[in-house]
């Protein structure tokens, strides 16, 4: 299933709403370009919606882990939103759990932000 994507910003955070399997193709650099650019404009959150991705590859996790490295190294920090239970269970066989904060929905995130 091919990869879609739309972003949007509030006071709160940046967000990206992904559709379809995360697997780190051609959409992979301009995903990582997103996250560049919010932190151009300052941004020090940055929320990733994954409520609709059904699949995510090694590929797609080391898209993950790049933009949570490149938002912490201006001090920032990359949440995930409501990962289904083929990813939930993806974040903690990888451990990624531990090391993203993971909130049940964008809703959940702005209410405890």
């Amino acid at each position: 299933m091919k990869l879609n994507y739309q972003t949007e910003k509030d006071e709160k955070a940046y967000y990206l709403h992904i559709q379809g399997d995360l697997i780190g193709d051609e959409v992979g650099p301009k995903l990582v370009e997103i996250v560049s650019d919010a932190i151009q404009e300052g941004a020090k959150t940055f929320v990733v919606n994954l409520s609709e991705v059904r699949y995510i590859s090694s590929s797609g996790i080391g898209l993950l882990i790049t933009m949570l490295t490149k938002m912490r190294n201006v001090g920032g920090e990359v949440y995930l939103t409501a990962p289904s239970e083929h990813v939930k269970k993806l974040l903690i066989i990888t451990k990624l759990n531990n090391i993203f904060t993971v909130f049940d929905s964008v809703e959940d995130f702005q209410a405890k932000n």
